[in-house]
């Protein structure tokens, strides 16, 4: 059928952009862990690759909306589509803000310690996409459920990076380094965060039910 045949191609088109995000993420990562001014560069540039997927996306789901009458099932995966189509183009944003941050603070002389928690989060947050995307494309409901317990990783690690910041920040000649660092570590946070939320998307179009597997998404206080 025409319209599967369509829904295959958008489909396609959002691995797509899922893999050019993940290579976002890992030159990120490398970009701020080596003091690698070009690498950042690449990263930043690279992002404009990512938006026009994304907008290529979104004009295919509008053209097959106009042309095509899908039925409920294949409705639900065109809204699972735009909501992930969405969650990846703004963790390509948060990897633009990483490389942007790390080119500011090239000249200082970090924490070695803070700089391998960095380092260990980016690479987790890598890791939940990639098992995101995979359990979308494999309509695996439990490789989408485990995404919580990585993302528990994640926050563990945001933990031990908040306990090493304080006595970091004591030092003068790195409070803004470690400044700008908090802000890259809520920022990997946050693309793990959105490795869970595409996991949901993949329970929502399984179950033909929303739900959130944990409150992973939203700030909690502690």
């Amino acid at each position: 059928m025409a319209i599967d045949e369509a829904l295959d191609r958008i489909e396609a088109q959002l691995q797509e952009e899922g893999q050019r995000v993940l290579s976002a993420v890992r030159g990120a990562i490398r970009a701020l862990q080596e003091a690698d001014v070009e690498l950042a560069d690449e990263v930043i540039a690279f992002d404009d690759e990512i938006d026009q997927l994304f907008l290529g996306i979104e004009g295919s789901i509008q053209a097959l909306l106009a042309l095509q009458t899908p039925v409920a099932r294949d409705l639900r995966l065109l809204l699972a589509i735009l909501h992930i189509n969405l969650l990846l183009e703004r963790s390509g944003d948060g990897c633009v803000t990483v490389a942007k941050l790390s080119k500011l603070v090239v000249d200082a002389d970090p924490d070695p310690a803070l700089v391998g928690v960095l380092v260990e989060m980016g690479d987790r947050a890598e890791e939940m996409l990639r098992v995101a995307l995979d359990s979308f494309s494999q309509r695996d409901l439990s490789g989408a459920e485990s995404l919580v317990e990585l993302d528990e990783l994640i926050d563990r690690a945001n933990r031990r990076f908040v306990e090493r910041l304080v006595d970091v920040m004591a030092e003068p000649s790195l409070r803004e380094w470690g400044l700008r660092m908090v802000v890259v570590a809520r920022t990997i946070e946050r693309i793990g965060d959105r490795a869970v939320d595409i996991g949901e998307q993949t329970a929502y179009l399984l179950t033909a039910q929303f739900r959130e597997f944990t409150d992973a998404s939203h700030p909690v206080e502690s």
